[in-house]
């Protein structure tokens, strides 16, 4: 036998022994009760089995009724009980009532005190009041798993209709950013590849084809951005996500926009999980941005260390003005939002990460924290 006849609970189970072993004790227990032998063993056996598997096979229980060696009214009340709570309102539940009443009406008693109206009100108490309050115990289990049913439905269609709004909003988020930032750069990339074509000098020449590039590779980050908010399971096209080992790519890209950056590294670069390289990289790639637009001109530190529990993100530079290392340094920077250290900030927090933004000492710091290992 599973544990499973008795609802999974170990409980029940203890529960269903005592209430077979009572049943069957009972009869040796009253006055005149039967002797033991072992006709009386063997019948005490048979009902102690079928009581202790009755809500697994409660018909078994009815049947094992008649041999109890006195009056079975407690073994009446509980297999009919038993069939209407765990079979409801169906043919199993009639045949059981059918069956008790008529062991309740035919077993040997004395004609003279056993009239017709005490054996309407024997049946009516020791099958019927059992017989209704199973059937009451089988519809209220009934209704409370309708009940949880209904609710899970309903979770479920209020995720479905969650998930609908995410798609629609991201699809959204995807026009808008293609109907704007797209056509600006789309713009920008047009005008510095003419200026190329057409600039006067060769130094101009050299700028204007850095912003080319830098545009068309903005425009081709910001097409894979764009599949990845249109389709509805983000990360499954072909959009290949930065890493930590593109760090340096990122540092020659802003090195020939003119920024003076310096960068350490071990060697061989790590390989943490991917949301710490994710978040590695854009860290180190916002942190240059910030650079050149509030320190222009300004020499930029990246360094990155880890070991085997942690990897430390380190960018550093000075105030703006304090060295002239760049022949336009002496220009304002450019203002910000501040959105990039929130963007920052978020990212680091869901790979588990620390962020330090501050001054220290007459440098700018910003230093992270992050976990080597960490779930994606």
């Amino acid at each position: 036998m599973r544990l499973s006849w008795w609802d999974g609970k170990r409980w029940v189970v203890a529960f269903d022994i005592l209430v077979a072993a009572g049943l069957t004790v009972l009869p040796f227990l009253e006055d005149k009760g039967p002797t033991l032998k072992w006709t009386s063993v063997l019948v005490s056996v048979v009902v102690f089995g079928g009581f202790l598997v009755r809500r697994r096979f409660p018909l078994v229980a009815v049947a094992v009724t008649p041999v109890a060696m006195a009056f079975p009214s407690l073994q009446i009340m509980v297999a009919a009980y038993t069939v209407a709570s765990r079979k409801g309102l169906r043919w199993q539940a009639w045949v059981s009532a059918v069956y008790c009443s008529v062991i309740v009406v035919v077993w040997p008693v004395p004609r003279a005190s056993y009239s017709w109206p005490e054996a309407v009100g024997a049946c009516v108490l020791f099958v019927g009041a059992p017989l209704l309050l199973g059937l009451w115990v089988y519809q209220r289990r009934a209704l409370l798993q309708a009940l949880r049913d209904r609710a899970d439905q309903a979770e479920r269609e209020r995720d479905l209709r969650a998930e609908r709004v995410v798609v629609a909003e991201r699809r959204r988020i995807a026009r808008e950013m293609h109907d704007v930032v797209a056509h600006r750069v789309s713009a920008i990339a047009l005008q510095s590849g003419a200026l190329t074509m057409t600039a006067p000098d060769e130094h101009t020449e050299q700028v204007a084809e850095v912003i080319r590039r830098t545009s068309t590779t903005a425009l081709t980050e910001l097409r894979e951005i764009l599949q990845v908010l249109r389709d509805e399971q983000p990360g499954e096209p072909g959009h290949v996500a930065p890493a930590l080992s593109a760090v340096p790519v990122l540092v020659d890209d802003a090195r020939a926009t003119g920024l003076e950056v310096k960068l350490t590294m071990p060697d061989p670069v790590p390989e943490p999980a991917p949301a710490v390289g994710r978040a590695a990289y854009r860290v180190v790639q916002e942190a240059l941005t910030n650079a050149a637009k509030h320190a222009p001109g300004q020499a930029v530190n990246v360094a990155i260390t880890a070991d085997a529990d942690e990897l430390t993100v380190e960018i550093t530079n000075p105030r703006a003005g304090t060295e002239q290392t760049h022949p336009r340094s002496d220009r304002e920077g450019v203002p910000g939002a501040g959105f990039g250290l929130v963007g920052m900030r978020e990212r680091v927090l869901l790979a588990g990460g620390v962020l330090e933004v501050g001054w220290v000492g007459d440098r700018f710091r910003v230093r992270v924290v992050l976990p080597v290992k960490v779930a994606e």
